[in-house]
């Protein structure tokens, strides 16, 4: 049998294993339970915990939620954006944990595969040109049909005789993500002043349009990846070991990776459509998740979902409320936060690089 692969390899124990692993699924579910209400509260107008309960509670029951004001400022403003910025966190964790998987390294992130390139020139194309945007695409349109095309074109390029292989992925996604990072540089010296800092604030990340309708397309894709990689969780575990390791235990590592690459650039490309880009989640997130719990996918992957929702609700709660009146883009403060922690994890970890 191989030997583990050295991306793979634990250089000590996990901090939680064992009958922990539930007290640990408990302590996180309470934890963004606590960051969505203080985060729903906090801001511009402060309203007090217990307020903002009563307010969820009472729509969650089909009724008004007292005063209208505060019913508008939790309901109508602030449960959107933050439920959004769960959801974003969530979904863009498991992609990280995906990608990292699927091509053995733990360095991967959706970034580096193309799609939110893709997503963010399909946006940009809106914003600055009104092409897609006059068939009705809108700007989410555009970048959910460019982190499509870009996730396409990637699949083509790194195919091999019929199978994917986790380098060959990486190379070609790396490549589509250059291409498009510079089509969309060239939109952007072409855009008009007044288009450049929508441009910017998009690229960075940004939840300041959230909306209920906007939660949905990344719900779904959230909901669809639960449902699917639990079932492939074995799977994953076999293919971190190596593909002939994984033949032999009967996995099919291309068609796992195929699946891998697919709902990983579904998560990505909704995310992206609904949020910006929104860098590093998917990068620390899944390197956190595995120091907590080990590399065994059956558990990196809940606490992945629920480490990124925690991890963006607060990250978009401090970009909000740092500099007010004004807004600082996410990107920015997952970037500030994400380098030195992941510093941290690689020299805890020793990760190498496959």
């Amino acid at each position: 049998m191989p030997s583990i692969p050295a991306t793979d390899r634990r250089t000590g124990p996990h901090a939680v294993s064992g009958k922990a692993f539930g007290p640990l699924l408990g302590a996180l579910c309470a934890g963004l339970a606590v960051a969505v209400v203080l985060a729903i509260g906090f801001g511009t107008v402060s309203i007090a915990p217990a307020d903002t309960v009563r307010v969820l509670w009472a729509h969650l029951g089909g009724r008004a939620g007292g005063d209208p004001l505060t019913d508008q400022i939790v309901w109508q403003f602030r449960a959107p954006r933050v439920l959004l910025a769960a959801v974003a966190g969530a979904g863009l964790g498991l992609a990280g944990l995906c990608l990292q998987n699927l091509v053995r390294n733990p360095l991967a992130d959706p970034y580096l595969f193309g799609v939110t390139s893709g997503a963010s020139l399909g946006a940009v194309i809106a914003m600055t040109t009104g092409a897609l945007a006059a068939t009705g695409f809108g700007v989410t349109g555009s970048a959910f049909t460019g982190a499509l095309l870009s996730l396409t074109l990637v699949f083509v390029l790194a195919q091999r005789s019929g199978r994917l292989i986790g380098s060959d992925l990486l190379l070609a996604a790396v490549a589509v993500s250059y291409l498009g990072t510079a089509i969309t540089s060239y939109l952007q010296l072409r855009a008009k002043p007044a288009e450049l800092r929508g441009v910017m604030f998009w690229l960075l990340g940004s939840l300041t349009g959230a909306s209920w309708s906007s939660l949905l397309a990344p719900t779904l894709a959230v909901v669809a990846g639960l449902a699917v990689l639990p079932t492939l969780a074995r799977g994953m575990n076999a293919l971190a070991l190596g593909d002939d390791t994984a033949a032999g235990l009967g996995v099919n590592p291309n068609l796992l990776r195929l699946w891998l690459l697919l709902i990983s650039s579904l998560l990505t490309a909704t995310v992206v459509a609904a949020a910006g880009g929104i860098g590093f989640v998917g990068l620390i997130v899944p390197n956190a998740a595995r120091l907590l719990v080990g590399p065994d996918h059956r558990r990196a992957l809940p606490v992945s979902l629920l480490l990124g929702a925690i991890f963006l609700v607060l990250v978009d709660l401090a970009a909000r409320t740092v500099d007010r009146p004004n807004e600082i883009p996410i990107g920015i403060i997952t970037a500030v936060l994400g380098a030195p922690a992941f510093l941290i994890l690689l020299r805890r970890r020793k990760i190498g690089v496959a």
